[in-house]
């Protein structure tokens, strides 16, 4: 049997990981900023923020959008880093 893949970046992420991964990458400040909402300015809190998006579509379209930008961003700053290669700590010296 086959395990289903989701193409959607979103599939099994939860709003709350969403938010948590955003203030790490940006912090509260910034994440005001960057999305111009009361909860992220006025005593920012997880579980507050949490309250209103689940309340305000749009919010929460805001903050996906958000959270999706930052993961395409993770692609762009990650080096290309060969496969991993067995014989890199190998003993066995070259003469």
């Amino acid at each position: 049997m086959t395990a289903h893949t989701s193409k959607d970046p979103l599939h099994g992420v939860t709003l709350e990981m969403q938010v948590n991964a955003l203030v790490a990458r940006y912090g509260w400040d910034e994440l005001s900023k960057r999305i111009k909402i009361n909860c992220f300015k006025n005593d920012p809190s997880v579980k507050s923020s949490l309250k209103f998006l689940r309340r305000t579509p749009w919010a929460r379209a805001e903050v996906e959008a958000l959270y999706l930008d930052s993961l395409d961003d993770d692609a762009i700053d990650e080096p290309d880093v060969p496969a991993f290669n067995p014989w890199a700590n190998s003993r066995i010296t070259k003469s």
